[in-house]
């Protein structure tokens, strides 16, 4: 891993994109922006040769030379991630209230900072991916690109096909209209069933706000897939990295066939 180091400049030339040193830190995947915020604030991170206490301090990414405690900051290769989230771990990288965190799958493995592309809640589970390709990640939530996602859901109720046309209709749940792109019955009991329920944005608890207000209990909700990506038989709390080939497919979604 080389060092991270200013790139030649011209004379009256401002080259290199500008952001926070706190954020430039997290897109290094140094640490994460919160942790960044602290060791500034601290003294312990030096600009160009000089200290900096201001985590909004302006820097140029490719032009300015950052060091933590007098080591120069690496800009970490890009790594990428799929974990299968246990329940009870909340989606950040550290919990005021001391709760579990999916970083805590990672422990010993010897990746770099890395940060989750979007979120699962605590009650849910499965399909994550954690990166420090902060611009992937940006494409891979971006709303223009509405990667479908899939879930699987145990719900304490049988419903039928008029409830299942209100899902896909739209419910009103506190000033939003929420509506998925498909549901359907995978397979019931005496008492449960389980859906398959299909969404193109990620709202905040969209799927369970939209039971919430039919009435029904969510009892277990598993992400099975994104787009091209299938979270497969990886097990409960184990992560793999990602291949050449799916990085790939998930960055250029226009080119991979998502509407063939």
């Amino acid at each position: 891993m080389r060092p991270y180091r200013p790139a030649p400049r011209s004379r009256g030339a401002d080259v290199g994109p500008r952001t926070g040193l706190a954020r430039a830190l997290s897109k290094l995947g140094y640490c994460s922006r919160s942790e960044a915020w602290a060791l500034i604030e601290a003294g312990h991170v030096r600009l160009n040769g000089r200290l900096v206490r201001n985590p909004e301090q302006p820097v140029r990414l490719g032009v300015d030379a950052i060091a933590v405690d007098g080591a120069p900051v690496a800009a970490a290769k890009p790594v990428y991630v799929m974990l299968n989230k246990p329940r009870g771990l909340v989606t950040t990288h550290s919990d005021e209230q001391g709760r579990g965190t999916v970083l805590d799958c990672l422990e010993g493995s010897g990746l770099p900072h890395l940060g989750a592309v979007g979120r699962l809640d605590r009650a849910s589970e499965g399909l994550l991916m954690l990166t420090n390709d902060t611009r992937w990640a940006a494409d891979l939530l971006d709303p223009e690109v509405g990667w479908p996602k899939t879930y699987h859901v145990q719900i304490h109720a049988q419903p039928n096909e008029s409830t299942l046309e209100r899902m896909r209709r739209g419910i009103e749940s506190e000033g939003e209209t929420l509506s998925v792109v498909s549901v359907r019955r995978l397979r019931e009991g005496e008492k449960n069933s389980w859906l398959e329920v299909v969404l193109d944005e990620g709202r905040n608890r969209q799927i369970r706000r939209i039971l919430e207000v039919l009435g029904i209990e969510v009892m277990r909700l598993i992400r099975v897939s994104i787009g091209p990506l299938a979270l497969g038989t990886l097990p409960k709390g184990q992560h793999r990295p990602l291949t050449a080939a799916e990085v790939a497919a998930l960055r250029n979604p226009r080119d991979s066939g998502r509407h063939g």
